[in-house]
């Protein structure tokens, strides 16, 4: 479906800097860190007494974290699917090569190395039945996904800085807990990661407000749409092997509340500080659509707190075939 004329146009004004806004928010391949880098070196003297090493601090982590650490793995190991959503984003030309379609191929390139970093350590790490995992990756891949954002780019740039922010806290988050194990290790792999995806979220975050200058009521209607919708995570579709699509995701969810690794105060404080950062409550120029999402938007966050309030986590833990014994 085709979006209004205004949208492309929008598009293709952001475009004109979108040479400035990769030199500021990817980082040049040559300097950039690579999965190796973090990793036992396998030509080291000292390759075997490293892996053992992470075998040994791997048993001082509890289950659910586990069970979140490789979660986690397979929604970055799920990239494939999220770069050819990004690529039949109305403006983003996939083959004239414009500038969106160079920061999509820019922004997949960063992202891959999470995946490959943490797969790595996985199988090191013997505590994970790989088949499994390998499954399930395989499933959320050819399940595909669907995040209510269609072709808009509004609603997909909207998404993507809700997104980026929420798997910073929970890269940053399971670095702290492994941290608080003794696995050094593991806490600097999550760290590197997590910083990533804050830089991504500041560069989606950038890319909305300069949408806001350029058509603002319309980008508050698409916020205000995205949001009754609710921010499903990448992962909604997860499942392992034998199961329907979608079945596990609220186990991988109950673990990272159990271990508040990402909690639903998590999910209201970043709606709290994109509405900041978007100047939300101050915006001037909107017609009477815009002003109605406006105070829905600025309601939500007591209204979501109430109900979070009501929220009880199962204490239960779900075995995942994932996880090794």
């Amino acid at each position: 479906m085709k979006l209004p004329n205004l949208r492309l146009e929008v598009m293709q004004t952001v475009e004109k800097s979108m040479g400035e806004l990769i030199n500021k928010y990817l980082k040049p391949i040559e300097k950039n860190w690579q999965p190796s880098d973090l990793l036992p070196d396998s030509k080291s003297p000292e390759f075997y007494k490293d892996v053992k090493e992470i075998q040994e601090l791997a048993k001082e982590m509890s289950y659910d974290l586990w069970a979140v650490l490789i979660g986690d793995t397979i929604t970055e190991e799920a990239l494939p699917t999220y770069e050819s959503w990004l690529m039949d984003v109305e403006g983003v030309d996939q083959d004239g090569r414009n500038g969106w379609s160079k920061w999509v191929r820019g922004w997949t390139a960063e992202e891959n190395r999470h995946g490959d970093l943490l797969n790595k350590y996985l199988y090191l790490s013997g505590r994970v039945n790989m088949r499994e995992m390998e499954i399930s990756t395989q499933h959320l891949l050819n399940d595909g996904f669907d995040i209510g954002t269609g072709i808009d780019p509004y609603r997909n740039f909207i998404y993507t800085s809700f997104q980026e922010l929420a798997t910073n806290i929970s890269h940053r988050r399971v670095a702290s807990l492994s941290k608080q194990t003794g696995n050094k290790r593991l806490s600097k792999i999550c760290g590197i990661i997590a910083a990533d995806e804050a830089r991504h979220a500041s560069a989606y975050i950038d890319f909305i407000k300069r949408i806001f200058v350029l058509d603002p009521s319309e980008v508050m209607v698409a916020l205000e749409d995205m949001m009754r919708k609710k921010i499903v995570m990448p992962a909604h579709y997860l499942r392992e092997s034998g199961g329907a699509i979608g079945n596990l995701f609220s186990h991988f969810s109950d673990a990272a509340q159990r271990i508040q690794v990402y909690t639903t105060h998590d999910y209201i404080q970043i709606l709290e500080d994109l509405l900041k950062q978007w100047n939300i409550e101050t915006m001037t120029g909107l017609n009477d659509s815009a002003e109605k999402a406006r105070d829905y938007l600025m309601a939500l966050p007591q209204r979501l707190q109430r109900i979070s309030e009501r929220i009880k986590i199962p204490e239960k833990q779900y075995e995942f075939k994932w996880i090794a014994i």
